[in-house]
């Protein structure tokens, strides 16, 4: 065989290899799910140099080289022709809703990279942005957000949308330099709804499985049942809990979930509850009755503390000699927030002798609260309010300390008490119009928080 012949050889191996890397649905088994057709940059580059490499090793390798060797008996080869399944009506024609194109905007990523990832010319995305209210909105996604891209096969962008709001979806079509603009509605469904389970190994771990959201568990722990219940230290693997909240869908997809409405919480046999409601503009949780569940004071307020020295007399660490302690000491580490345990005015912020950096509040009745030994104060002036729970300083060790902690006390008509057994004064019940509307706002949370219980005792009883 001579060189040309050698040569229509080489060259109909290399097209054969280059026909089957191009094939689309050979190499679209290959390829990610969603994959519409249409190659990018990449893939392209890819396939080139697969080619090469095949062409290169058909050159120089022997048994590759389709010239016999001399001396070396040749072995007959029988060619099979494989069906492959034809491309669909729409696929040929390149009909629309074929090559829809779905992503997840990442982190990072902007509407122009997206543009590029997909070959798409950046005056293609300018005539998109000069659309009423695309600019606004397309420039400002926040990661998560979900777009679409009508790719067909020839190439081009023919279709684009994303959703405007949970009911809106706005979709644009591009024909003959002519951007058309549609709005779908799409209606959405409110269930209110009872989700129901065990404690187990983990709370947090248990409730998410049952598709509680993590700002929901937070708000059983921190907010509805933090003074009646230690989760530390209480709470069974066997314990019970309920949650009543709203659910909006969508065409079958969960879009969010509202605030916790209502929630039970059975620890060592004993139901606690409560039900959200809003007073004066602010939401509170209550109990059946319509006494609040806030206690006018948080008696540890610093989270996750160790207690190392009680109220009363004790030999100073430092001074070492013995003198009243008046107050109670928390250990945790250096820059643990440190909350107000009551609403209240500032009274002072400042530098306080052996306490170091100190915030005292005034609450009201003759009551107020002091925080010593902080490693910085909040962002509280003197004057100003704050709520319960709000941070007003850090843990540290100024003044006489030997080591980060909090020093709390609490003080009535001026005199230092034990913070840990003083009587609180109990919040004021709802009365009145505020009553009858409380009743009326959580009785279909009630109902259904009786049924799970009900359902609950039943289960108990029959084991």
């Amino acid at each position: 065989m001579g060189k040309s012949g050698i040569g229509k050889a080489r060259r109909a191996r290399l097209n054969v290899l280059r026909e089957a890397a191009l094939h689309r649905d050979t190499v679209a088994r290959r390829l990610p799910e969603g994959f519409n057709g249409r190659w990018t940059r990449r893939q392209w580059a890819h396939a080139s140099l697969f080619a090469t490499l095949a062409a290169l090793v058909a050159a120089i390798v022997p048994g590759f080289s389709p010239i016999a060797q001399p001396g070396v008996p040749t072995t007959a080869r029988t060619t099979l022709a494989l069906s492959l399944p034809p491309l669909s009506l729409a696929k040929q024609h390149g009909q629309a809703g074929d090559s829809w194109q779905v992503v997840h905007l990442e982190r990072g990523q902007t509407l122009g990279s997206l543009f590029d990832d997909f070959d798409l010319p950046a005056s293609t995305m300018h005539q998109l942005l000069d659309q009423p209210g695309a600019k606004q909105a397309l420039t400002r996604m926040k990661p998560g957000t979900e777009l679409a891209f009508d790719l067909p096969v020839g190439g081009g962008l023919r279709g684009f949308r994303y959703d405007r709001d949970d009911t809106h979806r706005v979709e644009y079509r591009f024909d003959d330099g002519q951007v058309v603009e549609k709005v779908i509605e799409r209606p959405t469904q409110s269930r209110t709804v009872v989700i129901s389970g065990t404690v187990g190994k983990s709370l947090f771990a248990s409730a998410r499985k049952l598709g509680l959201s993590g700002s929901a568990i937070n708000t059983l722990t921190d907010d509805i049942f933090k003074y009646d219940i230690d989760f530390n230290e209480d709470v069974g693997s066997n314990d019970r809990f309920s949650v009543v909240v709203e659910q909006t869908w969508r065409d079958g997809e969960l879009l969010r979930t509202g605030p916790v409405q209502a929630a039970t919480f059975t620890v060592g046999g004993t139901l606690h509850s409560g039900f959200r409601f809003e007073r004066n503009g602010k939401a509170e949780y209550f109990t059946a009755d319509g006494r609040p569940l806030k206690k006018s004071f948080i008696r540890m307020p610093i989270p996750y503390a160790r207690l190392t020295s009680n109220f009363g007399t004790r030999k100073h660490p430092v001074l070492g000699r013995m003198r009243a302690h008046k107050g109670v000491d928390y250990a945790a580490r250096t820059g643990t927030p440190i909350m107000a345990a009551g609403d209240g005015r500032v009274a002072f912020v400042g530098w306080k002798n052996g306490f170091g950096r100190t915030v005292m509040i005034d609450h009201g009745q003759g009551r107020s609260t002091l925080y010593g030994h902080m490693s910085a104060w909040g962002k509280e002036k003197v004057g100003q309010h704050v709520s319960q729970g709000s941070t007003i300083g850090y843990v540290g060790m100024s003044g006489l300390a030997t080591g980060p902690h909090l020093h709390y006390e609490f003080r009535v008509n001026g005199t230092q008490v034990n913070p840990l057994t003083v009587t609180m004064p109990k919040p004021q019940p709802l009365s009145g119009v505020e009553l009858a509307k409380f009743r009326a706002a959580t009785g279909p949370a009630v109902a259904k928080l009786n049924v799970v219980e009900k359902n609950n005792a039943i289960r108990v009883a029959s084991r």
